[in-house]
């Protein structure tokens, strides 16, 4: 049965799912951590578990309503809508930021990522030998992911539809992040900046009444990739809602550990420090994609050699990352 939710709660579940979209735009951030952080990330679960067969008979024989409140469809609806406004928000903006302010960028969201396992394992109250074990075990795996070496570009349309079902992880499981993922499968740029840039134009264009991109092979490709990549995410979410869903309910507090542990690993993709290190010839000139980008092998991490002004506000933007942490603490414990 649905929750009756006020105005107020409402307004709120759309700007935690904009914190989501945002969060899952960003290389080793998961839109997961927000959910988990912010206490309703089993209810997004289990919601997602009921898109499922029953609801559709239910649909069928008893009508929209029972499919709506069976599914939590008006929690669900109002999350993703958020999620929907932050890619042409939001995201946009953390687009200006990282190419313009990328070290202060990853500071603030290195600094949330500390700020949210203080707050989890403050609140986890089941430590013992083999919690602590699932525990490592999630950041030994959220560590590896970190030093694995990105693929190149593929848009062939069954290999997007795969990386739907791969990187929506971000979404459903908190650590991994799903744009890293793609980042390693070699499809980020393709899926989360140019196929969704293609669609936000297009709509540009039929809001303008132009239609002359039916005629643009290339944002026609674009389109169908977005489409397929939707398809693969949908699929994604609900396959892995039912295995999160089954994990939660039998071991609960295993999953927990390891989801902690998770987090804790994907710091190492979002330390702030880092090189990209770009494939080139046997001549040194830095080789292009077919898009004319450079092709980024792997990121080099290293520790500042000595402080300095820019250092000072990497640190200040971590602080400001755990401080928001610590507000949204504060207003769990009001509600």
């Amino acid at each position: 049965m649905a929750i009756e939710r006020s105005s107020t709660d409402k307004i709120w579940l759309v700007l935690k799912g904009l914190a989501m979209g945002t969060a899952n735009k960003v290389p080793g951030v998961s839109g997961g951590v927000v959910a988990f952080v912010a206490g309703f990330y089993e209810e997004f679960i289990y919601s997602l578990q009921k898109i499922n067969r029953k609801a559709f008979l239910l649909l069928f024989k008893r009508g929209i309503k029972s499919f709506l409140e069976y599914t939590n469809a008006h929690f669900l609806s109002l999350l993703f809508l958020g999620m929907i406004i932050s890619y042409f928000s939001i995201s946009k903006i953390l687009d200006y930021l990282l190419v313009n302010y990328e070290l202060y960028v990853w500071s603030t969201f290195f600094g949330m990522i500390i700020g949210s396992l203080y707050y989890l394992a403050k609140n986890f109250r089941a430590w013992n030998r083999k919690n602590i074990l699932f525990l490592l075990l999630g950041i030994i795996i959220g560590v590896s992911i970190s030093f694995l070496e990105p693929a190149k570009e593929n848009n062939n349309l069954l290999f997007v539809f795969l990386c739907g079902i791969i990187g929506v992880s971000g979404m459903t499981l908190p650590g991994l992040s799903g744009s890293f993922i793609l980042i390693l499968l070699g499809n980020y740029v393709l899926l989360l900046v140019d196929s969704v840039n293609a669609f936000y134009d297009t709509v540009s264009d039929i809001f303008h009444g132009d239609f002359n991109f039916i005629d643009d092979v290339r944002r026609i490709h674009l389109l169908k990739v977005l489409s397929v990549f939707s398809l693969g995410s949908v699929t994604g979410l609900v396959t892995l809602s039912n295995v999160l869903a089954f994990l939660l309910k039998y071991y609960k507090k295993i999953t927990n550990a390891l989801i902690i542990g998770f987090i804790g690993g994907s710091l190492g993709v979002v330390w702030p420090w880092k090189e990209k290190i770009l494939e080139k010839d046997l001549s040194g000139n830095i080789l292009l994609d077919s898009n004319g980008r450079e092709i980024i092998i792997r990121y080099q991490r290293y520790f500042p050699s000595e402080l300095s002004h820019e250092i000072f506000l990497a640190i200040l933007s971590m602080f400001v990352g755990v401080f928001i942490l610590i507000l949204l603490d504060g207003y769990h414990k009001k509600k």
